[in-house]
């Protein structure tokens, strides 16, 4: 049994917000994998799906990251 039980990184005064919870956090409560962060704010965590979105879409629009010709998307790697 180990002598001290690890504590998730992170800091108290960071928001997460929890993927497994689909809660708002602050500091280290899930582990790291559970979470989006951090944000400066309670409000900008409790955005974060709505921002992933955003990113995702707006890097899928991004040509230089888009190797799709026919721009249908789930192209293959170039090279392919």
């Amino acid at each position: 049994m180990p002598l001290f039980k690890k504590r998730p990184d992170g800091k108290p005064g960071e928001w997460y917000y929890c993927l497994k919870h689909g809660t708002v956090e602050e500091g280290p409560e899930c582990r790291a994998a559970d979470r989006l962060g951090p944000y400066g704010t309670r409000e900008e965590a409790s955005h974060a799906m709505e921002t992933a979105r955003e990113r995702n879409e707006e890097w899928r629009q991004d040509p230089r990251w888009n190797d799709d010709v026919d721009g249908a998307g789930g192209g293959t790697a170039k090279g392919e």
